[in-house]
C-alpha cells in the first residue's frame, strides 16, 4: 500500500516573534481566542523565519 498526503492550504492569522519574554505566550493566547470566536485557530512554528504562526485551515474574507 503506498502512502500519499496532499498539500492543505493554511490562513495565516497573525505572526508572533518566537522571542517573546518568559512566561508570555501571546500566540498561545491569541489562538485561544480565535477558537471562542468559532475559528479553528493553531499555532505552529515558522523555523525559517523564527516565528510563531496562527494559521487556520479555513479561507478568511
Amino acid at each position: 500500500m503506498i502512502s500519499t498526503t496532499t498539500a492543505q492550504s493554511r490562513t495565516v492569522l497573525e505572526r508572533f516573534p518566537a522571542g517573546a519574554p518568559r512566561g508570555s505566550w501571546p500566540a498561545e493566547e491569541y489562538a485561544a481566542a480565535q477558537r471562542l470566536r468559532g475559528t479553528n485557530a493553531q499555532v505552529v512554528m515558522d523555523l525559517g523565519s523564527d516565528q510563531f504562526l496562527v494559521v487556520t485551515d479555513a479561507t478568511t474574507q
